[in-house]
């Protein structure tokens, strides 16, 4: 449910130590700014170095779905800036951020000479491939109740502060029927 990428993490910090001028920085985010908008231009590709994000997309109907929550290790960006195109999905931070902000000239470097770049870039494809697929399968074989459960869970293991609405977002419910299926939680306090 949380997903942290400490490979990557790992070697984007070794590049950030070696360079000389500004192709990764350091930025800092407030709870609630937005790293990415969806349909805005990226000017950055960033990778996460501490704190929490939600990665959602706001759809035609006033409706949001969140995708995903990132932490450390996490890049986002990247998927429009190899394809051109404005962002997919708006990045939220949901704790206080830190994250390496990559210019898009460097990524673009990097993609084409940077071997071990490419590998970690292409895992983290896969990984995604495999959690999405994951995903939809465990959403259709579990119930709402044992999904509830995992992300109570996390909220509680990160002291995160969701609102129903991203946690019915989430879930890929609505906020009523997130209230009915708290009923059965007694330690939830909502």
């Amino acid at each position: 449910m949380l997903r942290t990428n400490h490979h990557f993490y790992t070697y984007v910090q070794e590049l950030h130590e070696k360079q000389k001028g500004d192709d990764i920085c350091v930025k800092s985010f407030h709870t609630k700014d937005l790293l990415l908008q969806q349909g805005t231009t990226v000017s950055r590709i960033w990778l996460l170095t501490e704190g929490i994000v939600k990665c959602y997309v706001y759809e035609e109907n006033d409706k949001t779905y969140i995708l995903e929550f990132l932490s450390q290790g996490e890049i986002v960006g990247e998927l429009e800036a190899i394809q051109h195109i404005p962002c997919l999905c708006t990045i939220e931070a949901l704790t206080p951020v830190t994250a390496y902000g990559i210019s898009m000239r460097y990524f673009q470097a990097l993609m084409q000479h940077d071997f071990r770049f490419n590998h970690l870039l292409l895992t983290t494809f896969a990984q995604r491939i495999i959690h999405t697929s994951s995903r939809a399968a465990f959403q259709q074989s579990f119930t709402l109740s044992h999904s509830l459960g995992k992300l109570l869970h996390l909220i509680e293991e990160e002291d995160l502060q969701l609102s129903k609405e991203d946690m019915a977002s989430y879930l890929g419910i609505t906020v009523r029927s997130l209230n009915r299926a708290l009923k059965s939680f007694p330690k939830a306090t909502f």
